[in-house]
């Protein structure tokens, strides 16, 4: 994707969503959430989605795919960090 020119996000929260996983309603399995976003900033993306809430089972919409608002800087901090090793080792 990245070759075509246009800048590539990754959508971490609903690439772990499960469509009518949860019977009439989606799932989602939020414990993938950290690995998914650390490979892809491991292999190159631009930029990163993620659906956050401070207490998922009771959000409106996604609440299955969601990563808990408390996680979110640890979360952040991970994903720059990868991000800034990718391009120093594609510097050297």
């Amino acid at each position: 994707m990245a070759d075509t020119g246009y800048p590539v996000v990754f959508d971490a929260t609903h690439s772990v969503q499960l469509p009518s996983g949860a019977g009439g309603e989606s799932g989602g399995q939020p414990r993938f959430i950290d690995p998914l976003a650390s490979a892809a900033a491991a292999v190159g993306i631009n930029g990163i989605f993620v659906e956050v809430h401070e207490d998922p089972p009771h959000a409106l919409s996604d609440g299955a795919n969601a990563l808990r608002l408390d996680l979110l800087p640890k979360f952040l901090k991970k994903i720059r960090l990868l991000h800034e090793a990718r391009l120093a080792a594609e510097s050297e």
